[in-house]
């Protein structure tokens, strides 16, 4: 296992070309929200958009659609209940607020077995999984990232986080995914390589912070980043700004909203 740190992180991060434009950064889909959890849509957005996607697309029940709108103005939108072109995005993430319904299932199945560029799954899409007994079916370089609640959902009871560890690895191996075992010190496996993440405090122990990782996460990956390293720049740069925050905020008051707008400072610290 290899620690994350500053330099390592160096080496993965590719700095933005100055003639780049939007269609240089590509086009992230997020599948998200519902009624009573559109915050969580908006929360991945705004990430995503912050981690320096070129455009981002939020798919939303049609009802909703005014909260991104308004909070989110710089994202599109597409309706839950219209059939979707995945052929035009770069990179998807489905999960925050999702909800479990049968509109929420389709999403899960029509991302399965369609999507031809990576997915990122979490949240409700976590659960969905399970309860279809969906993850054998994951496509290869699937991105799943679980608290360790959810970790234990989708694998079974774990008495530490040695053994979610040690059964990360073992899963990561046999579905030829990514996990990312969100925590402490989050942990990142392929199954063959592993990384401890070194940044992040307490702060982020409230909820939205799994959405703002996931639209990080998705927003490298649009950029061209593969999907392991997409996963260990978005969960050190989610930390990072988290870091920051904490020069204004207490661990107690810090909002991931708050974490979202530090996201600037934590990408100048990797460039310097």
């Amino acid at each position: 296992m290899r620690v994350t740190d500053l330099h390592s992180i160096q080496n993965i991060f590719k700095k933005r070309l100055p003639d780049s434009h939007k269609g240089s950064h590509g086009h992230v889909l997020l599948i998200a929200g519902s009624q009573a959890k559109m915050g969580a849509a908006v929360i991945a957005a705004k990430s995503a958009l912050r981690a320096g996607a070129g455009l981002v697309t939020v798919n939303v029940p049609r009802k909703e659609r005014k909260i991104i709108f308004t909070a989110a103005p710089e994202a599109m939108v597409t309706f839950r209940e219209e059939k979707i072109n995945l052929e035009k995005y770069n990179a998807f993430a489905i999960g925050p607020g999702l909800g479990t319904d049968k509109e929420a299932e389709k999403m899960v199945e029509v991302l399965i077995a369609n999507a031809s560029n990576p997915v990122v799954y979490d949240a409700d899409a976590l659960t969905l999984l399970v309860q279809r007994n969906e993850l054998i079916e994951l496509p290869k370089n699937a991105i799943l990232t679980p608290h360790s609640r959810e970790f234990d959902r989708l694998f079974g009871n774990h008495d530490s986080e040695t053994a979610r560890r040690a059964k990360a690895i073992q899963k990561a191996t046999e579905l030829e995914c990514i996990i990312v075992l969100k925590g402490h010190h989050t942990f990142i496996t392929d199954g063959s390589s592993s990384f401890e993440n070194t940044t992040g405090n307490s702060g982020l122990a409230k909820g939205g912070s799994g959405d703002a990782l996931t639209g990080i996460i998705a927003a490298f990956l649009a950029q061209g980043y593969q999907p392991l390293q997409a996963a260990i720049l978005g969960v050190y740069l989610h930390g990072l700004a988290a870091d920051i925050t904490l020069e204004t905020q207490s661990p107690e008051s810090m909002l991931i909203t708050d974490v979202i707008e530090n996201l600037g400072k934590a990408f100048y610290q990797i460039q310097q």
